[in-house]
């Protein structure tokens, strides 16, 4: 029975120290997924949880990433998700789908803007990853897809990552076969374009 009882203690103060960890929420679409990874392990998002365990920041990485996920569905899953993880950072990597989908940009501003202030509101520090997309939607699309984020950014006083596949979408040896996806050698590219930016957002 004592045994019992100190094996219950410790589960309560592991759960209990878990619950007092400041949590990452990475809120994206299928490049924080992991989409065709063989282990999600390989993730940058894993990795990103490896490096803060051995450089002693005390996060939990939340990845709240769905393949496909465009701006809209965001907007409708994040409310949720903050309840549920009260995240002391959300990053957020969103809107590729829409440009790939061509949708409207001034929607997908607008979805942005709002996650931007949900999370903010719910007292979470926000970092925008930001994206670019090929020109098969003509120059005018593209460039205005571009400045959807660093528009966001400036308005919203928010951190920006301006292009997350940055020395990664044109090298095909980082690349799936898809032309889209980074593979498993992209990964660490990955958190390297997100870390600097990431950083001065943590503390020990």
């Amino acid at each position: 029975m004592k045994r019992l009882l100190v094996l219950l203690v410790l589960i309560a103060a592991s759960v209990s120290a878990r619950a007092g960890t400041p949590v990452i929420l990475v809120f994206g679409d299928s490049i924080s997924a992991g989409y065709g990874l063989a282990r999600v392990e390989q993730g940058w998002v894993a990795l990103l949880q490896t490096r803060l365990r051995t450089q002693e920041y005390g996060y939990q990485v939340v990845n709240a990433s769905v393949s496909g996920e465009t701006t809209a569905g965001g907007l409708a899953r994040l409310p949720r998700a903050l309840t549920l993880h009260k995240p002391a950072i959300v990053i957020l990597e969103l809107g590729g789908n829409d440009g790939l989908r061509a949708l409207p940009l001034a929607q997908m501003r607008a979805n942005l803007v709002r996650m931007a202030e949900l999370a903010t509101a719910a007292g979470a520090k926000v970092l925008l990853l930001g994206m670019r997309i090929p020109p098969n939607y003509g120059p005018e699309y593209t460039e205005q897809f571009r400045l959807a984020y660093s528009d966001l950014a400036r308005d919203q006083k928010l951190p920006l990552v301006p292009f997350l596949l940055n020395n990664i979408a044109l090298n095909p040896s980082l690349i799936q076969a898809d032309g889209i996806h980074p593979n498993e050698l992209g990964q660490p590219p990955l958190l390297a374009n997100v870390w600097p930016m990431l950083k001065p957002l943590l503390h020990k």
